[in-house]
């Protein structure tokens, strides 16, 4: 009012302001309230605050932080849960809520707490890893135990109804069979070779062997998945006790990276996925810390053995190689390792290895088999898709799937890397077999291995991502390798499969030497049966399967235990004395009887 009282000034608005002053004022006051309300979400712990404005975010299912953990940002984000939700108790323990609400045993798995004060401290002093959990402060990421949980074919231990209201059947016949096989085969290494990397069944004791550099005990801890699957609750937790009380890992020797990794690591995650018990995942950050220095050469493309003793790198001549299925191999469990521990170093490592092999040219777009760590070149132009290259493609389109579908990387280098083996080494023998052959500088082995038949299996898994013209190829691809290998198996005496199979001088899918004719209890051939299985639902499959087990039961099995055979070409075969970590891990967990 007393503005508009000085002569000659004239309003500009009501209020007595001129524009350029109203302007100014109302700049200042939206500063003021911008400033008020921005504070609240600057504010430490402000959650609360925030949920008064914004709208409760909602996740969609099954995207995982292993997608940006490999370099691939999930679509969105979500903030931890203020609790832990609740877990599924583990084989032998009751969870006394789920009688009072069954639904809740649905929910993701709670972190227990570790086995021991001494262990979690331990932990908490490591310099290179710290004792951390997803959700904790200063880790951004979280596995979605949920998302994870919705993936499995069946429920896990404890929510699957009562098998005893289940119409006898000839399946479920079958599938008691395979469970009984894996009680005996854990019984009989329990009580003669307790600790023991494996069982030697003739001779009713225990064998250590040198790839492992001091540690013990490789059987129990690569079963301990197929134990709670098969939900065998006594053995597990005699498993679980082992694990807490007898797995040290203050060994001196040297150790294979990739067998450590895939039996002990690997072992030890899927417990601790399955269970959320905190001795699986502290021993597994631990003993991947120790595999680290494998990683110190040149290229940074890992050794094939590392000491435990001194923490160097073995092999250490400049003429010697790493191997591609060795080196390829590490990709999954490393990743996993940085979620769980929150130390980026072993995903930077794993990332390192497919930058290294990115930039190399590789000869018709195939990955030879030997690569120097030292100048990073290719040693010899040898490609199989068997022993030496194998595992290297199965993890490229399994790190496809673990990313939510959001690493493009190994979706393009799994799919180039086919697309050439299928050019260069595919065939298809004068009776009508497709077989994948081994390739020397442009010369080609017309033999497969066991180890390549794997490849039915991984073949079938990624045809659902292929180019939409490609889909029904691969699936028939994947079927008629499939079938090969059952033929190898088939034309034996007896019905089990030898180490390799030629295709010449008028002779298929047979060895050819004796030095080729053994069975070891391997698992790839029944891992494409389980693979196929599922996907078409074809009955062969449980049925090629079934004879797997009949054949195991009567020339492999023995009175204190499984064993290889030394010639699938005899009926009466001499056995090798040695039940095989894997045989438990992976050959009974794989046989399609669900």
């Amino acid at each position: 009012m007393l503005m508009r009282k000085v002569p000659g000034f004239v309003p500009a608005s009501p209020w007595g302001l001129r524009l350029p002053q109203k302007f100014l004022f109302l700049l200042f006051l939206s500063g003021l309230v911008t400033l008020c309300f921005g504070a609240l979400f600057l504010l430490p712990h402000s959650s609360r605050l925030k949920r008064l404005f914004l709208a409760p975010r909602t996740q969609q299912p099954g995207l995982e932080v292993v997608a940006e953990i490999a370099g691939h940002a999930p679509a969105h984000e979500q903030e931890p849960p203020p609790n832990p939700a609740p877990a599924v108790p583990a084989p032998g323990e009751d969870d006394p809520s789920s009688r009072a609400s069954p639904r809740r045993r649905k929910g993701g798995l709670r972190r227990t707490r570790p086995t021991g004060p001494r262990e979690e401290a331990t932990a908490a002093r490591g310099n290179s890893i710290p004792a951390s959990r997803p959700g904790d402060e200063g880790v951004s990421f979280r596995f979605d135990f949920n998302a994870f949980r919705s993936r499995l074919r069946h429920p896990v231990l404890g929510m699957r109804a009562d098998e005893s209201q289940e119409p006898q059947s000839r399946v479920r016949a079958q599938r008691e069979k395979v469970k009984e096989m894996m009680q005996f085969a854990w019984q009989s290494y329990k009580r003669y070779a307790m600790g023991k990397n494996e069982l030697r069944p003739l001779t009713k004791d225990g064998y250590e062997g040198n790839m492992f550099g001091g540690l013990s005990g490789a059987t129990v801890i690569d079963s301990l998945d197929t134990l709670y699957l098969m939900e065998l609750k006594e053995e597990f937790q005699e498993a679980k006790a082992w694990v807490e009380e007898n797995f040290h890992l203050n060994v001196s020797g040297e150790a294979s990276l990739f067998e450590v990794n895939i039996r002990y690591i690997g072992g030890l995650l899927s417990a601790f996925y399955l269970t959320g018990e905190e001795v699986f995942r502290i021993k597994a950050i631990r003993l991947g810390e120790k595999l680290l220095p494998a990683f110190n050469t040149p290229t940074g493309i890992p050794k094939g053995v590392v000491s435990f003793k001194s923490g160097s790198w073995g092999w250490a001549t400049a003429g010697s190689s790493s191997i591609l299925a060795e080196f390829g191999s590490l990709h999954l469990e490393f990743l996993h390792l940085t979620e769980l521990s929150g130390n980026q170093v072993f995903a930077e490592k794993v990332r390192n290895i497919r930058k290294v092999l990115r930039k190399i040219e590789k000869p018709f777009g195939l990955y030879p088999n030997f690569l120097s760590p030292v100048s990073g070149n290719w040693v010899q132009h040898h490609v199989s898709v068997g022993g030496l290259g194998d595992s290297f493609y199965e993890y490229l389109i399994k790190s496809w799937l673990m990313s939510g579908k959001t690493d493009m990387e190994a979706k393009n280098m799994y799919y180039e890397a086919l697309e050439a083996i299928e050019t260069y080494l595919l065939n298809v023998s004068p009776g009508g077999l497709t077989y994948i052959a081994e390739w020397r500088g442009g010369i080609l082995d017309h033999k497969m291995g066991h180890l390549a038949c794997f490849s039915g299996g991984m073949i079938a898994l990624g045809a659902e991502d292929a180019k939409e013209e490609k889909r029904v190829h691969y699936r028939e691809l994947a079927a008629q390798i499939t079938k090969t290998c059952h033929e190898s198996y088939a034309r034996s005496d007896t019905k089990l499969g030898p180490e390799a199979f030629w295709f010449n001088s008028g002779r298929e899918a047979v060895a050819t030497q004796l030095s080729e004719s053994y069975y070891i209890l391997r698992p790839e051939v029944v891992e494409s049966y389980m693979y196929l299985w599922r996907q078409t639902h074809n009955p062969i499959y449980r049925e090629w399967g079934w004879e797997v087990v009949l054949a195991l039961e009567k020339y492999c099995r023995t009175e204190a235990g499984f064993s290889g055979i030394q010639d699938v070409y005899s009926s009466t075969p001499s056995h090798d004395n040695k039940q095989q970590s894997f045989f438990l891990a992976e050959t009974l967990n794989l046989l399609p009887q669900d």
